[in-house]
């Protein structure tokens, strides 16, 4: 789909076809936004725009030359946009073109959310959106408040985590799948920012922009590095909780461990007890003892004496590991 916005009457307006652009002059034409063009209808508009759109390969690509660069005729820029899946994640490459005759081209596969909100704030800020710089700073705003609600997100799925992880009396591999399901989207979204932040520490050095917009692009490095520093501190969280999983994960496994050890060390003595009276020799005493009854029965006292014995034994044995608070 191919989005314009142009400048008519003092006002911004927004066409939604490619017929729209041979209609107009470019240097009315503002935004031209490519959301996933077919390849025939992405080379006429190569040749309608005199631009030549990146492949999916070069967009991604991470040099700094990659991110940001000037020619004579334009300027390039890529970053990756982070989109949230629920339990997982996937980044698609944004790629700019702000143009020389003062419009500016967009790039993606896939909608983006957060360029749905561009078109409000142009609306609701007209006089910052004149021209195609203004409208790039507006959708690099609407990128970074895209990336805090998702930073947000994330905090507060470690936060239900961290409750779970500290309330339940079951740990299992599945609290350490999700942990490392959380990392690897807190990774994706501060290599966003970070992407965001070095563009604009690009732009800031630029000659191309307006000096008037100096003040706008210095908040949004701020916002940017406070991201940053909001990521970091949400993956240490994550170290955190994966520290403290493996740590209870260790003493379940110790106590299991213990209570079979301890089962073990009881039994033995018993164990031994009876190894010794099943070697049966013929000089043991133990075989002849009888207990004679009164009704004339007669009971194998060796027997008892022998039942008797590791009884006492275990006994014995499991008071000592009382006594020692082993138990």
């Amino acid at each position: 789909m191919v989005t314009v916005f142009f400048k008519e009457d003092n006002r911004i307006e927004k066409g939604l076809t490619r017929q729209t652009l041979a209609d107009l002059k470019m240097q009315d034409v503002l935004w031209i936004d490519l959301s996933g063009p077919l390849p025939e209808e992405r080379k006429k508009l190569e040749g309608l725009l005199s631009v030549k759109f990146l492949t999916r390969q070069q967009a991604e690509e991470i040099e700094t030359t990659s991110k940001y660069s000037e020619t004579v005729n334009d300027i390039l820029i890529n970053i990756n946009y982070y989109i949230d899946k629920g339990k997982t994640y996937e980044t698609e490459p944004l790629s700019f073109i702000l143009t020389k005759e003062g419009t500016l081209i967009t790039y993606h596969q896939i909608e983006l959310t957060a360029l749905d909100d561009v078109e409000r704030r142009i609306k609701l800020r007209p006089q910052e959106n004149e021209t195609a710089y203004g409208v790039f700073m507006t959708i690099l705003e609407a990128i970074i408040d895209y990336d805090a609600d998702m930073e947000e997100l994330l905090t507060r799925e470690i936060t239900r985590l961290s409750k779970v992880i500290t309330s339940s009396s079951n740990i299992d591999k599945a609290i350490l799948h999700r942990i490392n399901e959380l990392q690897e989207k807190s990774t994706a979204l501060r290599e966003d920012v970070y992407d965001v932040e070095r563009v604009l520490n690009s732009v800031v050095r630029s000659k191309r922009f307006p000096e008037n917009s100096n003040e706008r692009l210095t908040l949004m490095i701020k916002d940017a590095e406070s991201l940053i520093n909001h990521g970091d501190i949400s993956f240490s969280r994550l170290d955190y909780l994966q520290d403290t999983t493996m740590g209870l994960i260790n003493i379940e496994q110790n106590e299991i461990v213990k209570i079979l050890s301890v089962a073990a060390v009881i039994f033995m003595p018993p164990t031994l007890i009876a190894s010794i009276y099943g070697m049966n020799f013929k000089l043991m005493p133990e075989l002849d003892w009888v207990w004679p009854l009164h009704n004339g029965w007669v009971l194998p006292a060796g027997y008892i004496f022998a039942i008797f014995l590791m009884v006492l034994v275990t006994m014995l044995t499991y008071w000592f590991f009382r006594y020692k608070k082993w138990l």
